[in-house]
Formats: structure tokens, C-alpha cells, sequence
């Protein structure tokens, strides 16, 4: 049962799941009535654009099977199996005053069931642990994309990840780090371009980093969303959600994806 001393994690939590069982006792008692910036550039900011869609998102079949939660700060982080219109893999953010939802930005990605991994896009541990860490690895994170994914010092590459356990999440891509050039070097020959041009958020809780990046994939403005576990120092596991930018006369808000 929700009560008024519901920790942040289980009120997003809470919300999220509404969206599946239609009820909106979570959405109206966690989510600002007066204060709600939506980033989902689908949907009109405003509590009421989520009230409102919930007949329409429940008669659709949606499920919300919530695998990770990340708190940091006033900031909730989940990793989400979503049916969303279809299966989808997602990543929501909550940014939370003085106990409810103020701000959302969300990731929504087509699911790929079969992988070069034999990974699913949502295995692996959830475990948050070295919470003494957490500033240091959100650092290490930001220095891996800044140096490795935005170009700035690409040599550096094996001083970021564990070459011998990576492992890997993404749909098109397999394990190690051969895994990841063989998927570089077919994007190449075919002319396809990733390119992260802005990190703009960094939240991390232990031994998980969420990053959300801007660039473009194949020349298609595009939101990086990369979860990534560190162990030792060393990055070992990667998930991710990447979602094409809608031009800006199709939002449906003027907030921004980011």
C-alpha cells in the first residue's frame, strides 16, 4: 500500500505501474499537480496529459515490468520490459521536490528478442552494490563517453572497459570487446555514422551508471540512453535505449527531449 512515507523509488515505481493497471491513485497522489515538465515529447506537459491517457494506454495492452531502479539524489532511474504499443525496451527518469514527481524524461526503443550476445536487452544482475563508489564510477562513465564515444582520446578505450568480461545488452551487438568492433566496422563499410555530440545527464547509484547522451545515428537526430555496471574500475556490462529525436514540429510539447 502507498502511504505518505513512500520512498521515492516505490512512488516512481508506483506511477509506472498505474499505466498498467489503469488506476491513477499513484499519478494523482505522487506526480505535482501543478509543476509536471514532461520531456516525452509525445505527450503535452501537465499531469493531466498522463490522467488522460490512461484509458487509451490500458485498453492498448500495456505491461510495465520494472528490472532496475537507480536513486540518486532527488532522481529516480528505471529500466523497464515494457508492451507500450508494442513490446518495448525503455528507460525512465523521475526527478522528484519535496516528495513528488516535478520532471520526466523518458527512452522508448523497439524489443529484439534474438541478439549476437544471446543476451536479452534486460538480463543480467540488478544487485546494486560499492555504494561508496558511486561518485567515482559516474565519473568514469563520463570520461568513457567523453573520450571513447565523443571521439576525444579513442586509444583509450581499453583503459575503460574489462576486454576480458564485457558484456553486452545492445540488440545488434556481441560480447567483448571484438564484438563491439565487428559491429563498428559493419557500420562503417555500410556508411552508417554514431555520433554522440552531448552528455546531459549522468545519474548512478554503486555499481550502475545511467548516462543520456545527444548525437545522431545514420544522420537521424537521436537520444542515447547507456546503462553500464562497473566493476573494479572497469566497465563489464552495457544496456541501452536509443530513440530517434522527433523534429521539433511534431512535439507536443516545447520542454525538449533533454
Amino acid at each position: 500500500m502507498i502511504t505518505p512515507a513512500t520512498n521515492n523509488a516505490n512512488k516512481a515505481i508506483a506511477v509506472l505501474k498505474s499505466l498498467e493497471s489503469g488506476d491513477p491513485a499513484a499519478i494523482t497522489q505522487w506526480v505535482n499537480q501543478d509543476k509536471y515538465i514532461q520531456h516525452n515529447l509525445n505527450f503535452s506537459s501537465g499531469r493531466e496529459a498522463m490522467l488522460g491517457a490512461m484509458d487509451q494506454l490500458t485498453q492498448a495492452g500495456t505491461k510495465v515490468d520494472i528490472k532496475r531502479v537507480l536513486v540518486d539524489g532527488d532522481i529516480v532511474a528505471l529500466h523497464t520490459d515494457y508492451n507500450f504499443f508494442g513490446p518495448k525496451a525503455g528507460f525512465d527518469i523521475f526527478r522528484f521536490e519535496n516528495g513528488q514527481i516535478v520532471e520526466h524524461w523518458d527512452n522508448l526503443q523497439d524489443k529484439v528478442e534474438r541478439t549476437p550476445s544471446g543476451h536479452t536487452m534486460f538480463d543480467g544482475p540488478t544487485e546494486i552494490v560499492d555504494l561508496d563508489k558511486t561518485e567515482e564510477n559516474k565519473a568514469l562513465v563520463k570520461n568513457f563517453i567523453q573520450d571513447v564515444l565523443m571521439g576525444q582520446n579513442p586509444d583509450k578505450l581499453r583503459s575503460y572497459i574489462n576486454e576480458n568480461k564485457y558484456i553486452q545488452h545492445n540488440p545488434a551487438v556481441a560480447d567483448g570487446l571484438s564484438g563491439l568492433g565487428a559491429y563498428l566496422e559493419s557500420m562503417a563499410k555500410q556508411g552508417i555514422e554514431m555520433k554522440y555530440k552531448k552528455i546531459h545527464i549522468v545519474l548512478g547509484q554503486g555499481n550502475f551508471v545511467l548516462a543520456a547522451s545527444e548525437g545522431t545515428f545514420g544522420g537521424e537526430h537521436t537520444s542515447f540512453y547507456d546503462l553500464l555496471r562497473i566493476e573494479n574500475g572497469k566497465i563489464v556490462e552495457h544496456w541501452d535505449v536509443n530513440e530517434t529525436i522527433l523534429p521539433k514540429e511534431k512535439w507536443a510539447n516545447e520542454n525538449g527531449k533533454f
